[in-house]
């Protein structure tokens, strides 16, 4: 299937150094603890939470986000969160490269692996790990601390269960897909 190309204007999204393009209509909050690894895209009035991390001395990001991925508009993505022994405490959200978020998905995972696919309207709870190569179908409510195993089309909920399983060409056909997406994102 042929990626459409999509354009914006440049004048609502800023361009980094290492290619991530990111709509000046998101909502970045601490900035300073997000890492975008490149080529990364931030659709407008997604928001992503980096304000919220483990207190301490030894710095840690809260958000890591890998190369080639695209945050769908009104997304939220922010860290899993416990209280454990009486102390509350935010952890980090680690999301691999080739990872594609949905339009207004909630995402609160511990780690989402590379070469996934998570569709429209999703929620993904507190502490869930989704493995590499998955399909997250339009929707989809995945319950805190699941594990979704590789290659898993996940649907329904709440909640989510796998209903089937990916090819073993996944991991190609998300990659070429997703590179598509970034170079066919064009200004105006």
């Amino acid at each position: 299937m042929e990626t459409p190309y999509t354009t914006y204007k440049k004048s609502e999204f800023i361009e980094t150094d290492t290619g991530n393009k990111v709509s000046r209509r998101s909502l970045i909050s601490g900035s300073q603890n997000i890492v975008l690894g490149g080529k990364t895209i931030v659709h407008s009035k997604c928001t992503i939470r980096g304000d919220l991390r483990r207190a301490g001395p030894t710095h840690q990001a809260a958000v890591l986000i890998g190369r080639f991925c695209s945050l769908g508009p009104l997304s939220v993505l922010r860290p899993p969160y416990k209280t454990y022994k009486g102390v509350f405490s935010y952890y980090p959200l680690k999301i691999g490269d080739h990872v594609d978020i949905g339009e207004n998905s909630v995402i609160e995972a511990a780690s989402i692996g590379s070469y996934v696919v998570i569709g429209k309207n999703c929620v993904v709870g507190r502490f869930a790990i989704i493995k590499d190569c998955c399909l997250i179908e339009d929707g989809a409510v995945i319950a805190p601390n699941t594990v979704v195993p590789p290659f898993s089309v996940v649907a329904g909920g709440p909640p989510a269960k796998v209903v089937s399983q990916l090819p073993e060409s996944t991991q190609e056909v998300f990659e070429a897909r997703s590179k598509d997406k970034y170079a066919k994102f064009v200004p105006e």
